[in-house]
């Protein structure tokens, strides 16, 4: 093996090495390792995000309509697909493997000493990252919650929650409301709140916690912003939308009824943020045809890849099937991790789905997978068509001979193992 690729590979196993013991919540151990990397966070303006679903498209499409305006534009992002670079890019680059060898060698005494956990130290990274690569921006997406996430560490110069759906239960709280909370936990004294929440209950609960955290300002999307004529095409999403004093008529690539308001929602981040962030409606419309986001409904050839992990996004993935033209059989490919409700997953994508085939991810964690015999048995006595292959490569293989249209879902780990067997690359496709 070359030994700069023996480097890399030795690095990432150190880094999941700390994947291992108890979860470890709170900010003080990441703000302890930034402090000793000199404080890279507060080195470029930041725009925050955190929410159940829709952060992915919501920095995607910053990311594109910001690029677009001559920016120098950097992404963290979690999981990964494929590639642990993946999480870190600047300008659609992902950092380099031997930036992530040079953070390894020269910080791990630190990382050992302050005790701090995968993802403390891959933030740490990702920020030192970005401020030696000199960005004009960065879009941080939280990892899990916001309140106590590790990247809550930044002063952002605005901030936004999406949309609030049932995941991460057992961290985040048994209700709606709960993980609302923990959620709006990013909203800052002196920095502008967007809330992209469709529900208004618990919209209306954000924006009480904006107001309660002394945000300058509160933006709550489905109050200002008025989407309509929401259609899927063969080239994305169509909608028009009423924002910023204007109207237009919007395609954005991303698959999708929900693509119009996570677009809105972007919309409306960008605008809170101020100059140089801020993009009128037109150019936005523009420039939404660089928008990229493996993973979530991404088609290539027969191919359906969505990393959907919860019933709310798998209900977004069986919606999508239902209005696009799609070959039968439609076989789906799909491994859920065993913590996650995949009964109703399973629920609610049958009615799209000819054939599943259930499996198991190579890269899934032992510890959370799911009962193979049991989804097998639920599926059974559903009435859905189900049949069970414990190697992944037959599952694939089946599907693929079987199907017309095969969708690969149920989590990162799914869609990633199934991209790096088909040589399907999350950032160029």
């Amino acid at each position: 093996m070359d030994i700069a690729l023996s480097n890399y590979v030795e690095s990432l196993e150190y880094l999941f090495a700390r994947t291992t013991g108890s979860f470890k919540f709170g900010l003080e151990r990441t703000t302890a390792l930034l402090a000793e990397l000199g404080n890279p966070h507060l080195a470029y303006p930041v725009l925050h995000i955190a929410g159940t679903n829709g952060k992915g498209s919501s920095v995607a499409t910053a990311d594109a309509l910001l690029r677009a305006r001559g920016l120098r534009v950097a992404r963290y992002t979690s999981p990964h697909l494929v590639d642990f670079r993946e999480r870190m890019v600047v300008n659609g680059e992902p950092i380099d493997e031997e930036s992530i060898v040079q953070f390894i060698a020269e910080h791990t005494p630190a990382v050992e000493r302050i005790g701090a956990s995968f993802f403390e130290a891959t933030t740490a990274l990702a920020f030192l990252h970005f401020a030696r690569c000199n960005v004009d921006v960065a879009l941080i997406e939280t990892g899990l919650g916001g309140r106590l996430d590790s990247t809550n560490v930044v002063q952002p110069v605005a901030a936004g929650v999406t949309a609030i759906g049932f995941d991460h239960m057992e961290y985040l709280g048994p209700s709606l409301q709960a993980i609302a909370s923990e959620k709006a936990g990013i909203f800052k004294r002196g920095v502008a709140a967007v809330i992209g929440e469709p529900d208004a209950v618990i919209r209306h609960q954000l924006a009480r916690a904006a107001e309660a955290a002394g945000a300058s300002a509160v933006r709550v999307v489905a109050e200002e912003m008025q989407a309509s004529d929401v259609a899927l095409t063969g080239r994305g999403t169509r909608f028009n939308l009423r924002a910023l004093g204007d109207e237009r008529i919007i395609e954005t690539p991303l698959v999708g009824i929900h693509q119009a308001a996570n677009f809105a929602f972007t919309l409306a981040l960008l605008d809170a943020a101020g100059d140089p962030f801020r993009v009128t409606l037109a150019e936005a419309a523009a420039n939404l045809h660089t928008v990229r986001l493996p993973g979530r409904f991404q088609r290539v050839g027969k191919w359906i890849f969505d990393v959907a992990h919860n019933p709310d996004g798998a209900r977004t993935v069986a919606g999508s099937m239902a209005l696009i033209e799609t070959e039968h059989p439609v076989v789906a490919v799909m491994c859920v991790l065993g913590d996650k409700d995949w009964r109703a997953m399973m629920d609610a994508l049958a009615p799209v789905v000819d054939e599943f085939i259930l499996t198991n991810a190579p890269t899934a964690p032992e510890s959370r997978a799911w009962s193979l015999a049991e989804a097998r048995e639920y599926a059974s006595a559903m009435g859905y068509f189900a049949t069970a292959a414990d190697k992944f490569d037959v599952a694939l293989a089946d599907a693929d001979a079987r199907g017309r249209t095969v969708l690969v879902t149920g989590s990162f780990h799914t869609v990633g193992d199934a991209m790096a067997r088909l040589q399907v690359s999350p950032l160029t496709g």
